[in-house]
């Protein structure tokens, strides 16, 4: 993977973004589907590592892995939702 790739890996998934897993395929202990997770980093290999609310950590393949964002929480009076 190219730098450039990486580079807009880590501006589309910056550390902290919310993401739902849709499908984890050919993973023989895949996350189940529907888990919420928080992306730590972008990894070297273009990887993005997470840290999955059920307490996993297994890293997501972009192009291998269908996720999607989650919508950002909504404020109201500086108070998340």
């Amino acid at each position: 993977m190219k730098q450039n790739k990486y580079d807009s890996l880590r501006a589309q998934y910056p550390p902290g973004t919310r993401v739902r897993l849709i499908e984890m395929a050919g993973d023989p202990n895949p996350i189940p589907p529907g888990t919420m997770g928080t992306v730590r980093a972008v990894d070297d290999a273009g990887q993005l590592v997470m840290a999955w609310d059920n307490g996993r950590c297994l890293s997501l393949i972009p192009g291998v892995d269908s996720f999607e964002k989650a919508a950002p929480k909504m404020q109201m009076g500086g108070m998340h939702l």
